[in-house]
């Protein structure tokens, strides 16, 4: 009966530390930092409250994302995808501009997961309501405060930069547009 109890016990404690050992592994963690420095003189396109990196502060830098589930937390920001916008160049995914009228994103780094989303689909829920938009860009979480990057800091792990679009979609006033708390998944 002991051998029993100490066997139970045992298997018990194995597998708290495999659960544990799990959530470890999917954690993210920063991989670095980059020096910020003032971008030349209009250089740093401001449009849709867009920070621009400062001399000497230092920038978190990531290469992964929290884990995808069917509910995926994220934060949403307001992108421009459009020539002239603060996105930047053009879309990474195929090499183009895109309308601020047509539900697009930008996933950050490790969601973005080197093209392996591009030009697919997600949901995206806020609000009380949800969308679906087509992933055509990164959010980079390694670089920036470059020209590649319109002098803009790292992206953090865990944005969904969206179009005008999509914020409409969503039913959010147009004064709240900028950063709001929401749930992504991939569509089937």
């Amino acid at each position: 009966m002991k051998i029993k109890q100490v066997c139970s016990s045992i298997f018990l404690l194995i597998g708290i530390l495999c659960l544990f050992l799990s959530v470890e592994a999917q954690t993210c963690r920063p991989s670095g930092r980059i020096e910020g420095k003032n971008p030349p003189p209009g250089q740093c396109n401001q449009e849709n409250d867009s920070d621009c990196c400062k001399d000497g502060k230092w920038y978190t830098t990531y290469t992964c994302s929290p884990s995808v589930s069917s509910s995926t937390k994220a934060t949403l920001t307001l992108n421009s995808f459009e020539a002239g916008g603060d996105g930047g160049g053009p879309s990474e995914c195929d090499n183009q501009y895109h309308s601020d009228d047509d539900p697009v994103v930008a996933l950050s780094t490790g969601w973005f997961n080197h093209k392996k989303r591009c030009l697919k689909y997600i949901n995206i829920y806020g609000n009380g309501k949800s969308v679906r938009a087509k992933v055509v860009d990164e959010c980079d979480s390694t670089m920036g405060c470059d020209s590649d990057h319109d002098y803009q800091p790292p992206c953090p792990n865990n944005i969904v930069d969206a179009s005008k679009a999509v914020w409409k979609a969503l039913g959010v006033p147009e004064s709240d547009w900028g950063e709001m708390d929401i749930y992504w998944s991939d569509t089937n």
